[in-house]
C-alpha cells in the first residue's frame, strides 16, 4: 500500500515549532516510504483565515525543504461537504439541533453542578417534525450533530499504542454550524477519504477528535481509516508550557535569525526520543532515521540553546553545493568551494562566511593593538613578522619556521605571539587557523597589514 499523508494547517497564524511537528512527521514518513505528501489548507473559518498566512505557511515549508505533491483548499470543496452531509442525514447519523449557545451553556452548567460530565442529552432527537417546524418559524436555524454509535472506539496508535474510548463519555459532535459551515471533524474525514490518506500524525490534543472521526469514517465509507499517531505536546526547557512562547518561536522568526532549516527538522524529529541529536546532511538522511517506535509519551523539553548548537554543527558539515545557491542570494557568489571548506568550521550561520570573505579580500581598519601586551611591543613583533615573512607562510613547515623566526627576534611565543598576528592580519581575536586564512589573504596583502601595524 502506497503511503499518502497530509499536513493540514489552518491559515490563522504563522507556523511555529509547536505545530511544525505534524508537518515533519508526516513528511518524513512519506519520504522514507516513497509516498505522497499533501498540503491541505483548512480555511473554512472565513473570519480568521488570511491569505498572508497561507503564503507564510507555504514559504516556511519551502524553506524547510518539504515538497508537496498535491495541494488544495477546503474552501474549494464546500459542494463536496454538502454531498457528504446529505449522505449522513439520509443514513440517520446526522440530526438537526436547535438549542442556542446560551441554552447549551446552561445545560452544561447544570450537569457540572451535579458532578456529571457535560454530555449532550440528545434532546433534539425527541423533537417532532411539527416542533422542528415551529422552531424554524421562530427564526432558529439548526446546527447538525453526528450521532455516535455505542460500541467502544479502539485503535492502535502509531505513537501511543492501544487507545480506547467509550462513546458514552463523548457528546455527539457538531459537524455543521447553524450558518451551514462544515466544521473540522467533518471536513477532515471527507478529505482524508477522498485523498485516500493512509497515515496521520498530529498532537495528542486531537486524540478525542480521532475517536469521533473513526466513526464518521465508518458512516461514510467502507474504506479503512488512516493509521493515527498522536505525539505529546512540547514543554519549554524549564518544564513549562511552550505555548506561552510560541510567538517568539515562529518559523519566520527562526528563518530571520538564520537558524539552519535542516537543524530545525533534525532537532524536532529527535525530541521525545532517546536518540542522540546529531546533525544530518539532508532530509533524505533524516527520513531514514525516522522511527515511530523511538518516541516516549512523556512531554519533551524544547531548548533554543540546543537548537542553536545543532544549527552550528549543521553548518559545519554542509557541502558547498547545498550552500552555493544561498551564497548567491547573499551576493556572495565569489565565495569558492575551497574558501567555504576553510572557514565553515568556525561559522554559526551560513551568512557569516561573508564576514570572513571580506576580511580576506577587503582592507581592514588600522591595527589598534591587542590585550596581550603594550602597543610598542606589538608594533615590534609585527615589524619582525613582516621582515621574516617567507614566500609561503601558509605551508605547515614554512609557517612553523616563520613563528620560530619571530620568537627569535622578539622573545614572544604562545598567545603573546599569535594574538597580535591574528588581530593585525584579520582584525579578529578568533577564527580559522591563520595558515589557512593566509592562503586567501595572499602574501602581498598580509605583508601590507603587518607593516601597517
Amino acid at each position: 500500500m502506497s503511503v499518502i499523508v497530509r499536513f493540514a494547517p489552518s491559515p490563522t497564524g504563522y507556523l511555529h515549532v509547536g505545530n511544525l511537528r505534524a508537518a515533519l512527521y508526516n513528511y518524513l514518513l512519506a519520504a522514507k516510504q516513497g509516498g505522497t505528501f499533501i498540503l491541505r489548507i483548512d480555511d473554512t473559518d472565513e473570519e480568521r483565515s488570511q491569505e498572508k498566512y497561507v503564503e507564510g505557511i507555504e514559504e516556511d515549508l519551502r524553506w524547510l525543504g518539504y515538497q508537496w505533491q498535491r495541494r488544495f483548499r477546503q474552501s474549494d470543496r464546500l459542494d463536496r461537504y454538502q454531498q457528504a452531509m446529505a449522505q449522513l442525514v439520509s443514513a440517520g447519523r446526522l440530526y438537526p439541533c436547535y438549542e442556542t449557545a446560551e441554552e447549551l451553556a446552561l445545560k452544561r452548567k447544570v450537569l457540572l453542578n451535579q458532578s456529571k460530565p457535560p454530555i449532550y442529552d440528545r434532546a433534539a432527537l425527541a423533537l417532532t417534525a411539527a416542533e422542528r417546524a415551529g422552531l424554524e418559524a421562530e427564526g432558529r436555524q439548526p446546527h447538525w450533530r453526528f450521532k455516535l454509535s455505542p460500541e467502544p472506539i479502539v485503535w492502535q496508535d502509531l505513537l501511543r499504542g492501544a487507545v480506547q474510548f467509550d462513546p458514552a463519555h463523548l457528546s455527539d459532535p457538531v459537524l455543521v454550524r447553524a450558518d451551514g459551515r462544515p466544521l473540522f471533524n467533518f471536513c477532515s474525514v471527507v478529505d482524508d477519504l477522498d485523498e485516500q490518506i493512509t497515515h496521520v500524525f498530529r498532537g495528542e490534543d486531537h486524540v478525542s477528535n480521532t475517536a469521533v472521526q473513526t466513526q464518521i469514517f465508518a458512516a461514510l465509507s467502507d474504506a479503512p481509516c488512516p493509521q493515527f499517531g498522536h505525539f505529546s505536546m512540547i514543554m519549554d526547557a524549564g518544564g513549562g508550557k511552550l505555548s506561552k512562547r510560541l510567538e517568539s518561536l515562529s518559523l519566520r522568526d527562526l528563518r530571520a535569525a538564520e537558524v539552519e532549516p535542516l537543524a530545525v527538522s533534525t532537532y524536532l524529529m529527535h525530541l521525545g526520543t532517546g536518540i542522540p541529536v546529531e546533525p544530518v546532511s539532508s532530509l533524505v538522511e533524516l527520513a531514514a532515521r525516522f522511527d515511530t517506535n523511538a518516541y516516549s509519551r512523556a512531554a519533551p523539553k524544547f531548548s533554543e540553546e540546543e537548537l542553536w548548537e545543532l544549527s552550528a554543527k549543521t553548518v559545519h558539515q554542509l557541502p558547498f553545493a547545498l550552500v552555493q545557491p544561498r551564497l548567491q542570494a547573499l551576493d556572495l557568489a565569489a565565495v569558492t568551494p575551497e574558501f567555504w571548506a576553510a572557514v565553515q568550521g568556525n561559522l554559526t550561520k551560513v551568512g557569516e562566511v561573508g564576514d570572513w570573505w571580506r576580511i580576506c579580500h577587503q582592507p581592514l581598519p588600522p591595527f589598534a593593538g591587542d590585550d596581550s601586551g603594550g602597543g610598542d611591543e606589538s608594533h615590534t613583533l609585527l615589524q619582525a613578522a613582516a621582515t621574516t615573512m617567507p614566500d609561503a607562510p601558509w605551508e605547515a613547515a614554512a609557517w612553523q619556521g616563520w613563528m620560530q623566526a619571530i620568537t627569535a627576534a622578539t622573545g614572544k611565543k604562545g598567545r603573546s605571539l599569535f594574538m597580535p598576528l591574528r588581530i593585525a592580519l584579520t582584525g579578529q581575536s578568533h577564527g580559522p587557523e591563520l595558515p589557512v586564512l593566509l592562503r586567501f589573504i595572499g602574501r602581498d596583502q598580509a605583508l601590507a597589514r603587518l607593516q601597517a601595524g
